[in-house]
């Protein structure tokens, strides 16, 4: 089982765009979009003990997402792109690292702002 930090993002575009980022070990697991509650319990029972993060884009999509993760998993801390990128694959690596090193995740020091 993995323990620490998990942050979950909606496609493979968006956990490369914040991979290079981190300076810790984070799994990022992937929805790979809108997925249901049966898919999300099984996408997330090998982290039980981690703690969550959500990085999800700013948009429908994305708002359900949020929501469906606040129904089943209330602890998960929701990080979120400014609506002016409305995606995490398009939201500079430096704005990401600003929102990142916010929630505690230790970052590269070439992506601080």
């Amino acid at each position: 089982m993995f323990e620490g930090k998990c942050l979950i993002v909606e496609g493979r575009s968006d956990k490369l765009q914040i991979e290079p980022i981190l300076n810790e070990d984070v799994k990022i697991l992937c929805t790979n979009g809108t997925i249901g509650v049966h898919q999300l319990e099984e996408l997330l029972d090998p982290y039980e003990g981690c703690e969550l993060y959500t990085f999800f884009d700013a948009d429908t999509s994305g708002n359900k997402l949020r929501a469906l993760m606040d129904r089943h998993y209330p602890e998960a801390e929701h990080l979120r792109t400014m609506p002016t990128y409305k995606e995490v694959e398009t939201t500079p690596r430096k704005v990401l690292a600003a929102i990142l090193l916010r929630a505690h995740f230790s970052i590269h020091n070439e992506y601080i702002l």
